[in-house]
């Protein structure tokens, strides 16, 4: 694996698991009243495409990491949407 294979792989696996602790606390607590609803909105919106460009480039890394981070962000934003509901 050359270095900037390592450097995607730490990158994708780091910004991913940032999102893991804010996931746990509002699945926990069911409390979003803190977060902003349009940064949640733009990131995830962001990180979709961002998806959508790891397969148009066949770049693993980003598909993978932003799956994930898609998915934990999309726990979150699906928790204050149903706050504001």
């Amino acid at each position: 694996m050359d270095l900037t294979s390592i450097l995607g792989n730490v990158a994708a696996f780091l910004t991913t698991v940032s999102f893991l602790p804010q996931a746990i606390k509002t699945i926990k607590s069911k409390n979003t009243k803190q977060l902003s609803l349009p940064m949640y909105v733009l990131f995830v919106s962001g990180v979709f495409l961002w998806i959508c460009y790891g397969f148009l480039n066949m770049q693993l890394p980003i598909i993978i990491g932003n799956l994930i981070t898609f998915i934990l962000a999309g726990i979150i934003l699906l928790y204050k949407l149903r706050e504001k509901a």
